[in-house]
């Protein structure tokens, strides 16, 4: 889909104007074009630091902020490639700690986009082989790299040995990539796997299993499975990781959600089967409490966007915007975070996203509903979401921007002498970039 990247920096977004002129302008699956860019640029992708290749439908990209945090808290440096950006193009390469300067990542996507004439690469392959360039020729310990769309014919699976690879939760969504079961999904994301690198995964159905063991079998490795290989659980206020190198405790995650525990799990896993980064038990134990990752139940500030809500609101943002993560976010508001409230949901999905599957775990927990367009985006209706409140005997109200929703919300509370709402904006990646920017919350 189309990604609509901008830069407030002119050399960059004139090299983002150059992109968009040659990309097919759609997500494109397969190895050919990214291979052949990175031989025309001398095959960086075999020059990186050890690679951690992570996939997953959810949680991907918070197992790659554990694993970086564990990293740095013990004074390694660290590349990291995440997509997609929240509101700078930059959040997607971070080199040796450092989120990509403009002038770096001009320098970097003219140089490939000069090679790229005739490959009618997709603008994720064009980031991918520019990301690799600039680990290639900057040190570091390790490279943390997230997987793009599925993993088998993911750009960024063109990874010469890594050192480990690893694959979060397992749903449905991206269908007409990936395919319309778990299986079929399990298939591409175990694509990831290579000989010598150990699969380490969450905990998944048993009907999944044989799909694991081929894609372990054809790659010649081990699959690391959690509750075989290793477990993780909260217990008094603790998490409690336990594999065959034995029991660790460590904080609760700062990142917000049950689900979160097991991200942290995945990342413990993987730092602690595999030997090529070095890492001692203190810096492990750290990564639950150091990691941050925007727009995955973030509190958000009372910052320019809020103002106009009363002192005593609470808002949290999260990009979700499928069935799995609609579970793990509605788990998160128990009766008890609520502390009596119903939820102001503020909510804009893509048309491509299953509404109804998201938002069923959040029945009896929404007070109203306040769509809002994703811009630049095909976008699911007002109409979609009053369908869904009038069924559930709640309000609906459509705007043309957040702004405009934050002040409903505000109207009503004034009205109400409501002192302490609750909201909710999520349901799309690019729609919490937007909150992020408009309440100034910039991810660094």
């Amino acid at each position: 889909m189309a990604d609509n990247a901008v830069s407030d920096d002119p050399q960059v977004q004139a090299q983002l104007d150059r992109l968009w002129s040659l990309s097919p302008g759609a997500d494109v699956l397969g190895l050919e074009r990214i291979t052949r860019l990175l031989e025309r640029l001398g095959d960086p992708h075999r020059a990186i630091p050890p690679v951690f290749h992570v996939a997953g439908t959810n949680g991907k990209g918070s197992t790659c902020a554990f694993l970086r945090a564990a990293m740095e808290a013990d004074g390694k440096s660290v590349h990291v490639f995440t997509s997609p950006h929240l509101v700078r193009f930059n959040e997607r390469i971070r080199i040796a700690g450092h989120l990509i300067s403009d002038a770096q990542l001009a320098d970097y996507l003219a140089r490939v986009l000069d090679i790229a004439q005739d490959v009618n690469a997709s603008f994720f392959e064009v980031t991918t082989a520019a990301a690799f360039l600039a680990f290639a020729e900057h040190d570091a310990d390790a490279c943390i790299i997230e997987v793009g769309l599925g993993g088998r014919l993911d750009a960024t699976n063109v990874v010469v040995n890594p050192v480990i690879c690893g694959i979060a939760q397992l749903g449905i969504d991206h269908q007409a990539f990936l395919g319309d079961t778990l299986a079929q999904i399990a298939a591409e994301k175990a694509g990831i796997a290579k000989t010598g690198a150990p699969l380490v995964t969450q905990r998944y159905a048993e009907t999944l299993f044989p799909v694991i063991i081929d894609a372990v079998a054809r790659a010649t490795t081990q699959w690391v499975g959690q509750g075989d290989a290793w477990d993780v659980a909260v217990y008094r206020d603790r998490l409690h990781y336990r594999d065959e190198h034995g029991h660790m405790e460590t904080p609760l995650p700062r990142l917000a959600g049950a689900h979160q525990v097991q991200n942290a799990g995945l990342a413990l896993a993987m730092l602690r089967h595999q030997s090529a980064v070095t890492l001692s038990e203190a810096a492990i134990k750290a990564a639950p409490l150091w990691a941050q990752w925007p727009a995955r139940l973030q509190r958000l500030d009372h910052g320019p966007l809020l103002a106009p809500l009363p002192e005593g609101a609470t808002a949290w943002l999260d990009g979700g915007h499928n069935a799995g993560a609609g579970e793990a976010i509605g788990a998160f508001f128990t009766a008890d975070r609520l502390e009596g409230h119903r939820l102001h949901l503020v909510i804009g999905m893509l048309a491509n996203k299953d509404v109804d599957a998201f938002l069923a775990p959040f029945a009896g927990k929404i007070a109203h509903i306040h769509a809002l367009p994703v811009p630049g985006h095909d976008h699911h209706p007002p109409e979609r979401f009053a369908a869904i409140a009038a069924r559930w005997g709640i309000a609906c109200a459509a705007h043309t921007d957040a702004t405009q929703a934050i002040a409903a919300i505000a109207s009503h509370c004034a009205d109400t002498g409501e002192t302490r709402p609750k909201l909710l904006i999520g349901g799309s990646l690019y729609l919490a970039g937007e909150i992020l920017r408009l309440n100034d919350q910039l991810p660094d």
